[in-house]
């Protein structure tokens, strides 16, 4: 079938865009492990590819959105549907980017979480490791540490 290149280039859009969430869901699954086994520094790379990954998604989309407006079409999925109607395989990888789509973001939001209770966590822990650092640390008549605090303050009556 020999397609006319607005149209070629919109399939090879949408199959860009299919193999790039693929990668992306399996990213946000690294991050997900990542986050469990509390490996800050593999997060900090993996944040750097999450990044790029998401710049080269949006590039795809942008490519896309301009595509469909020299064909006078805006970038909406019933335009894509119209669009690439007599071409069933790229309809059914247009089915797959919005059910990646809908994974990446449930995925993205439970890692949300899962950063959010670890700082959660570790702002608990720092709480009490700063308040444990205020206290000074006394010495009882045998020489055994034991927590400041509580009694009186030198010079006071």
């Amino acid at each position: 079938m020999n397609l006319q290149p607005e149209l070629q280039r919109l399939v090879q859009l949408i199959d860009s865009e299919a193999v790039l969430l693929r990668g992306f869901l399996a990213l946000l699954e690294r991050e997900e492990a990542l986050l469990l086994a509390g490996d800050a520094d593999s997060l900090l790379v993996l944040t750097r590819e999450k990044t790029e990954r998401f710049h080269q998604l949006q590039r795809i989309h942008n490519d896309r959105a301009l595509l469909l407006g020299r064909l006078r079409r805006p970038n909406t999925d019933a335009a894509i549907r119209e669009v690439c109607e007599p071409l069933p395989d790229s309809l059914r990888r247009w089915d797959e980017i919005h059910a990646l789509a809908r994974d990446a973001q449930a995925r993205n939001e439970l890692n949300g979480k899962l950063i959010s209770e670890r700082l959660q966590h570790n702002q608990a822990a720092m709480s009490i490791l700063l308040d444990a650092a205020r206290q000074p640390q006394l010495y009882d008549s045998a020489g055994i540490a034991r927590p400041g605090g509580g009694g009186r303050h030198l010079g006071s009556a």
